[in-house]
């Protein structure tokens, strides 16, 4: 099943994703781990990225594209993959359908996790991070046993620049503005599939999996 998994920050993608490639057994695929696995195994793509980020510039799309035939083309994406992050324009969408094409394989479907933008605000500016060891809480939905305070190591938590109020109601502005044209492309082409994600963990995943063993 080829997947590709949208949702704005804070929709709980990350918690999906995981449920979604243990449930059925497909590797979860983020434009971060594979520039970083490019990199790492020094292929020429990796080298040209590489390059690029060293110097704070975007990488190009036809480099991006590039690594993202690579990593669709290793035998663990043979029973399919989840999507995370790409395609972000809609060159990109468009060079995805032809990559795929060469493959002779396509998508299945676009899962779209919705959650109104006034609740991932809630969600964004909660969060509280502990700046010794990275660990992530959140002051209503997954707070730390000590208020304020690491459960590992006892640090003062602090809240992340990013996740200040302003700062997250601009974020998720931009993120829509960029998302609106895919989710349009994608609703033509029909692969659109949209679970509505404010609510528990466990309820969206229910909807997403029946609504995938249904579709599939």
């Amino acid at each position: 099943m080829n997947l590709i998994l949208m949702g704005l920050p804070g929709a709980g993608k990350g918690t999906q994703a995981e449920k979604i490639v243990e449930k059925y057994d497909i590797p979860h695929i983020s434009t971060g781990d594979m520039f970083r696995s490019a990199i790492k195994e020094g292929t020429e793509l990796g080298k040209e990225a590489k390059s690029y980020m060293d110097e704070g510039a975007l990488v190009p799309d036809e480099v991006t594209i590039g690594i993202v035939r690579e990593r669709l083309s290793k035998p663990d994406c043979e029973k399919g993959f989840l999507l995370d992050g790409f395609p972000r324009t809609l060159d990109q969408a468009e060079a995805l359908e032809n990559l795929l094409g060469d493959l002779e394989t396509s998508l299945d479907h676009v899962l779209h996790i919705n959650v109104p933008q006034s609740k991932l605000v809630e969600r964004l500016t909660g969060r509280r991070v502990c700046p010794e060891c990275g660990a992530t809480y959140h002051e209503q939905f997954n707070p730390p046993q000590t208020p304020g305070k690491c459960d590992h190591d006892g640090a003062s938590l602090i809240q992340r620049e990013d996740d200040q109020p302003e700062t997250v109601k601009n974020r998720l502005e931009v993120n829509l503005e960029q998302a609106q044209p895919l989710l349009d492309f994608y609703k033509g082409k029909g692969y659109l599939v949209t679970v509505e994600g404010d609510r528990d963990i466990h309820d969206v995943f229910t909807d997403i999996d029946q609504l995938l063993q249904r579709l599939s």
